[in-house]
């Protein structure tokens, strides 16, 4: 019995390693296989990144028989964003509780209808920011679609789930709403093509109404040829010979928003420009001031408020109105829903939501007027040939869950920017153009409401170009200022710290500006105080600066800001702006008056003091700023002459070389 017992305990004892050891395998194969069902489930979110809401298929019809043209959009596939009905599926609209409230649509959208008969196929709908409404592209319920070109970071919104298809490779081209910018924001953060067609050139039947006064159908592609091929089929438009533009119009203050470095951007647009179009083609414009002389409406709100603590600019005046308005029209049209189902929503959408109520019926109507006059006003600064050119947002995309989504800063940068078109009802398409700090980067062309034609043959005509500009830049050894050459050795010793000022040029009667007069201070060490080489260069700056020639003042602004030795102001009254202290906005802003004087300054003997290697290095680095190539690739070769070890300006022709060519 004992025995029994023995062999029994000894059976059990030596059984319970062994059932451990099973439950330990189990354990482990179970663990295991979760493993492996997880990687498998982030796959397959990877392989879509998060982009769809619903799988689905929308055939073309069949092609004609032959001899007529097959579809135009053969062979194409697209995706819808959630606001576009389709027969026999829900619109959900980015929200649960929309969807849960609201049937099966009875027809499709007019333009996925278009779309298919010519030729597309549809394979789905896409995510959108909750009820459409914000620009970050984050939806709680859905799932936040992953950016594919920079995953920790948004996608941008309200189209998110479109632009992540495109920009994935998912589909060849996508459809989506942009009412203050949910086309072009998603774009521009996603790297691709966004297109926003002039206000009512397409129908927004069978699309959710937002904001009626602002809302668009858009477009995302990430080839321009097929962006024109989708265009011209929904704006219904025959193809025939490209235009070009006669104006390329740079809005310099707009860039002063861009928290990126413009100086590559600048260079390749102007690149570009030159090369495809010519030098005149090439303007400058400070829309702050237009804006302000061309818009009385806005005039009138700006200086009403002009008692408030905060100064607003005309830039950001638009953002408040095209948020008032878009607001205000959504509430209106879906106040009894919202009050009905009450729905969960994101705060920051609730807190807006819940101040459209506190805006009059009287402010909306200022806000139309201004709506109206603004459309007037881009529409006669672009005429029928011109393009503005803006940047599409003023930052990299903001990281995941970034506390800045939520400030009212941001919101109303980005607002500045967008405004334009949304207010206008300009067309406007958001063009890529190479990447900062590994995220993408964009500009943005507006052409005149009604000109989507002209603004798609602009983009396919300069896009190449554009890219391989952006290519050069980023293959360049020159060190994020593509308009400025390195500062020497010899100049960044002596740092040319000139301090207090001595010398004020007031020109009244030979160098009017608009309807001004121009003051340039200079602010400098007394001669006395100065080194031999700071009295020559001081010396020279005199000679320089009292001549009749924009020119001039421009090239000797680029070489103090490479010295970094003076601060200048250019303040002028009348239809300019005043008190500017940034260096590289005069440089533009200056830029937009030298053709008038170049031949006055060109050859001048104070404009170079002698022959001498520096001389020529500045004025080589003045003609490229204003895009002469060509001039400036001769003094960068005579500096070579008299200089052949002169890295500066190897290193400067060697670039203008790759650029001209």
């Amino acid at each position: 019995m004992g025995l029994t017992t023995m062999v029994s305990t000894s059976s059990s004892s030596s059984t319970a390693p062994s059932t451990r050891a099973n439950i330990l395998v189990l354990l482990g194969l179970g663990l295991a296989g979760i493993l492996l069902l997880t990687r498998k489930l982030k796959r397959a979110v990877r392989e879509d990144f998060g982009a769809f809401v619903q799988k689905l298929q929308l055939l073309p019809p069949p092609q004609p028989a032959p001899p007529k043209a097959r579809h135009p959009l053969t062979d194409l596939t697209f995706a819808v964003s959630d606001v576009f009905d389709i027969e026999g599926f829900v619109t959900g609209c980015g929200h649960p509780d929309w969807a849960s409230t609201h049937g099966v649509a009875s027809k499709t959208a007019v333009v996925v209808s278009t779309l298919v008969d010519g030729g597309a196929t549809c394979v789905g709908k896409t995510v959108v920011d909750e009820l459409a409404y914000s620009i970050n592209g984050e939806n709680r319920h859905y799932g936040t679609p992953t950016n594919p070109v920079a995953p920790d970071r948004v996608p941008g919104g309200s189209s998110s789930g479109a632009a992540v298809a495109v920009a994935a490779k998912l589909v060849d081209f996508s459809l989506g709403v942009d009412t203050d910018g949910g086309v072009r924001a998603p774009a521009a953060f996603c790297g691709i093509i966004g297109f926003r067609p002039s206000y009512g050139a397409l129908s927004n039947m069978g699309m959710l109404t937002i904001s009626p006064s602002l809302d668009t159908v858009g477009l995302f592609a990430s080839d321009p040829d097929v962006l024109r091929r989708v265009g011209h089929v929904l704006l219904q438009l025959p193809f025939g010979v490209q235009r070009k533009p006669r104006q390329i119009i740079i809005a310099d203050d707009c860039f002063e928003l861009f928290k990126i470095p413009f100086d590559k951007l600048a260079q390749a647009l102007i690149t570009s420009t030159v090369k495809l179009f010519g030098r005149q083609a090439l303007k400058h414009e400070i829309l702050e001031e237009f804006l302000c002389s061309n818009v009385p409406s806005l005039k009138k709100i700006l200086t009403n408020k002009s008692d408030s603590k905060v100064k607003t600019s005309s830039l950001g005046m638009l953002a408040h109105i095209m948020q008032a308005l878009h607001r205000y029209e959504f509430s209106d049209i879906h106040e009894e829903w919202l009050k009905m189902e009450k729905p969960v929503l994101d705060p920051l959408i609730s807190a807006h939501l819940n101040d459209a109520g506190e805006i009059s019926d009287t402010e909306i109507e200022k806000y139309r007027s201004v709506r109206n006059e603004m459309r007037a006003a881009i529409n006669t600064l672009l005429k029928d040939d011109g393009i503005l050119v803006i940047p599409t947002t003023f930052a990299h995309p903001p990281k995941l869950n970034a506390k800045e989504l939520l400030s009212e800063d941001y919101m109303l940068r980005s607002f500045s920017l967008l405004s334009l078109a949304s207010l206008s009802g300009c067309c406007q398409v958001t063009i890529p153009l190479g990447s900062h700090d590994k995220c993408p980067t964009s500009v943005s062309f507006i052409a005149r409401q009604g000109g989507d034609r002209f603004l798609l043959d602009t983009l396919l005509s300069m896009y190449t170009s554009l890219q391989e500009q952006a290519d050069v830049l980023a293959t360049s050894n020159q060190s994020g200022r593509a308009g400025y050459p390195e500062i020497s050795a010899e100049v960044a010793k002596e740092k040319f710290m000139l301090t207090i000022a001595s010398l004020t040029i007031r020109e009244t009667n030979h160098s009017k500006i608009g309807n001004g007069k121009r003051q340039l201070v200079i602010i400098q060490k007394p001669l006395n105080l100065m080194t031999e080489m700071q009295r020559t260069t001081a010396t020279e700056l005199q000679l320089i600066l009292n001549l009749r020639g924009t020119w001039v003042i421009l090239e000797a602004i680029v070489f103090v800001e490479h010295c970094g030795f003076f601060t200048s102001s250019w303040a002028y009254k009348g239809s300019c702006c005043e008190a500017f202290t940034k260096p590289r906005m005069i440089v533009r802003k200056l830029s937009t008056l030298t053709k008038r004087y170049l031949k006055t300054v060109d050859g001048f003997i104070s404009f170079l003091i002698g022959q001498n290697v520096k001389a020529y290095l500045r004025r080589g680095t003045a003609r490229e700023m204003l895009g002469y190539y060509k001039e400036a690739i001769e003094d960068f070769r005579y500096a070579l002459v008299l200089e052949p070890t002169n890295k500066r300006a190897a290193a400067s022709a060697e670039r203008l070389r790759k650029f001209s060519r």
